[in-house]
Order: C-alpha cells, then structure tokens, then sequence
C-alpha cells in the first residue's frame, strides 16, 4: 500500500482482525454486485469504501424516480441515466483508486458465465427469483462464494453459500425452482426505505469478513430479519440430498 491508502484504510488497520495483510487482501479482490438498486445501493458503496479493488456492478435497469426513497446511490439527477452508469459515477467519487466494471445488461446465463468465473465473491442483490436461481447455478457451478440478499416491504433475508466447502447447502436448496412461482417486487409490493440499506450493508459486511477470513460469516445459515419490530430470526440451512443444483446426484 502507497502512503495515502495506509491513511484511507487507517481504521482497518487498527484492527487486529484485518490489519495490513487484511486491508492487502481487499485491495487484490474482485467482488461481483449483481443489481444496482436498493441492496447494490448500500453493498456496492461499502465494498468500496472498504477498499475493495475492483468490483463488476451489473444491472439492466434506467433509474427512475420512484427508486430514489431507498437507492441512495442514485441522486435526482440520475433519473433516466443507467443504473450501472449512475452507481459508477457515484462508486467512483466515493473512492477514485478502485475499479469499477459497469455492465448494462440482464444477468442472464451466458453473462453469469462470463463473469461469476472472474469473481472472488458473487454478492446477488437482485429482486428476481429466476435471476437468484441463475446465480446461484452459476456460483456452484464454479465453487464461488455467493451472499444472497433479499427485501420486500418490511421482511429481509441474508445467508452466504460457500460452494469451495463440498457440503454447502445453496439457494436452491431453500427455495427450490418453481415455474410457476408468482413474482413480488418493491413495484406491486413495497418497500421500507432503510430495510435495503440494512440487508445491503449486511452483504457487504459477509462479503469483507469471506474476502478476509474473519470471524463467523452466515454459512448453512439464513438470518431473517423483520423490520416491523425489528426482530431478528435465524434458520440453519443443510444441503438437501435431492437439491436439483447441488444434491448427491449431481455431484
């Protein structure tokens, strides 16, 4: 590290869970933010506040206004520019010595494809069941950590799927494919404005401490987390034997 990032990431370093080898760690990783919107909004800014070094933001969407009550990486003069676009500009004044790969377009298997290989850490903060499945296919596929988020109106959910240990369970595993699930979204549903920002830094957090190798992230766990009373909620999650992703018969 240079002078000026021994002074940016100076209270990292004071930590004796991260230290200069930790902060050395982010700074080589290269973290995968599937969505730019609320949960990407909160994750992605951590990620590089924290140094992470090169992050890959993936989303297909324009903003909107109606995403400005809880995308805080997007400003009122974003509306109508790229989501990606608009979260590099912000990522990038946020800590100009980071990397910021902006992709406009749909996370669809082919791109997964492309990019989930590259990454150190797969980070899903979209809010579409078939794309989570998708990811999580591809995450397997390639023995990538995966931390899963997800919010709608008041209730929240964050778990990390590490796919490098041969017993993980995955998303799959919980939620099981289902063509003729009925989609909700912050659009039909609704969405408390901080709930985002809580379940976002919470991935981002999961994400640091996988990257570095401290403490004890979510693994084989689900936290629930209800913002109506804030209660918080934990399920432990095993691999189901017949898992159409990661059960025995697909080993």
């Amino acid at each position: 590290m240079n002078d000026e990032q021994l002074l940016r990431y100076s209270r990292h370093l004071l930590l004796e869970e991260i230290d200069i080898a930790g902060q050395e760690q982010l700074l080589n990783s290269h973290v995968l933010v599937i969505g730019a919107g609320g949960l990407g909004s909160a994750c992605a800014p951590y990620l590089v506040a924290a140094g992470v070094g090169q992050i890959t933001l993936v989303d297909h969407d324009r903003v909107e206004l109606t995403n400005l009550q809880r995308q805080i990486m997007h400003q009122n003069n974003s509306v109508g520019m790229t989501k990606v676009g608009s979260g590099k500009r912000f990522l990038n004044s946020l800590n100009p010595g980071i990397i910021i790969n902006a992709i406009k377009q749909k996370a669809d298997e082919a791109l997964l494809e492309e990019l989930v290989i590259k990454a150190s850490v797969v980070i899903d903060c979209t809010d579409n069941f078939a794309t989570r499945h998708l990811i999580n296919r591809a995450a397997f596929k390639h023995k990538k950590v995966l931390v899963l988020g997800a919010a709608i109106g008041f209730d929240a959910q964050v778990s990390v799927f590490d796919f490098r240990q041969p017993s993980s369970p995955c998303y799959a595993c919980v939620f099981p494919p289902d063509p003729n699930f009925a989609e909700t979204n912050c659009a039909s549903m609704g969405v408390f404005s901080p709930l985002v920002g809580i379940i976002g830094s919470l991935q981002a957090a999961q994400a640091l401490q996988i990257l570095i190798g401290f403490g004890e992230p979510l693994l084989g766990r689900l936290l629930i987390w209800n913002a109506r009373n804030s209660q918080i909620d934990e399920i432990k999650i095993r691999r189901n034997p017949d898992c159409p992703v990661c059960g025995a018969h697909r080993q």
